[in-house]
């Protein structure tokens, strides 16, 4: 059983290790490590994209480990431009506070709170003086920071690069001095801020971690997972909301679903794939997924209303019996403004990106003129993709 579990920690969701061999080591010598994940509140919303590295966490934790969760709640106001290309803008406290509110409830859908650490970064950055940056800095050359592959793009596009983007993987690098990490994990973007830990715990004299980074997730329109791009399926999605996204998934990363974002018995797995590559519909296994993703973040029961609606309103071709009824007094109305009196849309950008994408319906017809005037009568059904439903009161 542990040597499985060693494995799944090794090898599931893995991209690269450094120091493999010393980190196999330790975890069969029965050491307790001290693993540590930092995320930043950037958003209100955890997306599943975040679970890849906590449920590498669980794995740990399941095997012993202390896991420590640090919430960059000072780093956030800085930002981390790792996967941007371009500046990411610096938030204000006021952002990150209100982000904050939901973040420690969405971690523990993943992992054991009460048996981790959890700390705020804030406690030490605040603290910090100019010499002690100043040392920090100086273990560093520019040269560095500007051959990382995202960087230099920016640079060789004449894209702003802000000295106080420079800073970032410093900090990320002092969290891991303030905890004594054993190992850190992050996502393969981060793979610089993750070394620089390992110097500036060798500049403090402790043993540098060994570093685990993970593959990032493609998000519903096969673009990497970002709240910033709406992609998303987040934890805190309603159970018939994250079926139905899923369900909405491109066939071809079924497969990489499973294996990163579920703890799903890789034999099971290479037995879906094997299904799939025969010809055997993607869709059942879609199905599997959308449900064993529903129990996981809700419950079985859950699971099972969400897969019931699922089929009634999309396979059935019926509404949902619950539908919110909005009053409209106009007698005509062009389509884009029809969608936002009904709260569908929050801009026209978005309505006319919608009906490009053949995503708006009324009364299950789709509607693929931007310039619609739609004749308003009581009962009639608006809809946008999949989950998204108004009557007209």
């Amino acid at each position: 059983m542990k040597e499985q579990k060693i494995k799944t920690i090794l090898e599931r969701g893995v991209e690269e290790i450094i120091d493999k061999d010393l980190l196999e080591k330790k975890l069969y010598s029965g050491k307790k490590l001290r693993v540590k994940l930092g995320i930043d509140p950037t958003s209100p919303n955890i997306h599943i994209g975040r679970s890849i590295p906590l449920l590498k966490l669980k794995d740990f934790q399941e095997l012993g480990h202390k896991v420590i969760f640090i919430v960059g709640d000072f780093t956030s106001l800085i930002g981390d431009t790792s996967d941007k290309e371009s500046e990411r803008p610096m938030l204000s406290k006021e952002t990150v506070k209100k982000n904050l509110k939901k973040y420690i409830k969405q971690v523990e859908k993943v992992i054991d709170i009460e048996k981790c650490e959890i700390y705020y970064n804030s406690s030490w950055f605040s603290k910090l003086n100019y010499n002690e940056i100043g040392e920090h800095a100086n273990i560093f050359s520019i040269n560095e920071f500007i051959s990382r592959d995202n960087i230099k793009k920016r640079l060789e596009k004449g894209k702003r690069v802000s000295l106080r983007e420079v800073l970032y993987p410093l900090m990320q690098g002092y969290d891991s001095v303030k905890v004594k990490a054993d190992v850190e994990i992050g996502g393969t973007d981060q793979r610089f801020n993750l070394l620089a830990g390992r110097e500036l715990q060798r500049f403090y004299k402790q043993k540098a971690q060994d570093i685990m980074t993970n593959p990032l997730i493609e998000g519903l329109d096969g673009r990497k997972m970002s709240s910033s791009w709406g992609n998303t399926i987040n934890i805190l999605d309603s159970p018939k909301e994250m079926y139905g996204k899923i369900m909405s998934l491109r066939d071809e990363l079924i497969i990489r679903y499973f294996i990163l974002l579920t703890r799903v018995d890789m034999k099971d797995i290479k037995r879906y794939e094997r299904e799939i590559k025969k010809g055997d519909n993607p869709k059942k296994y879609k199905e599997k997924l959308a449900f064993e993703i529903v129990k996981f973040y809700h419950k079985e029961d859950d699971a099972e209303r969400a897969k019931d609606y699922f089929v009634k309103v999309f396979s059935k071709k019926e509404f949902p019996s619950k539908v919110e009824e909005v009053s409209i007094k106009e007698k005509e109305m062009n389509i884009i403004d029809l969608l936002i009196s009904l709260n569908l849309i929050k801009s026209k950008g978005e309505g006319k990106r919608m009906i490009k994408q053949k995503g708006v319906k009324v009364d299950n017809k789709t509607v693929d003129d931007l310039n619609k005037k739609v004749k308003i009568k009581k009962g009639m059904m608006v809809s946008i993709g999949k989950r998204k439903f108004k009557k007209v009161k």
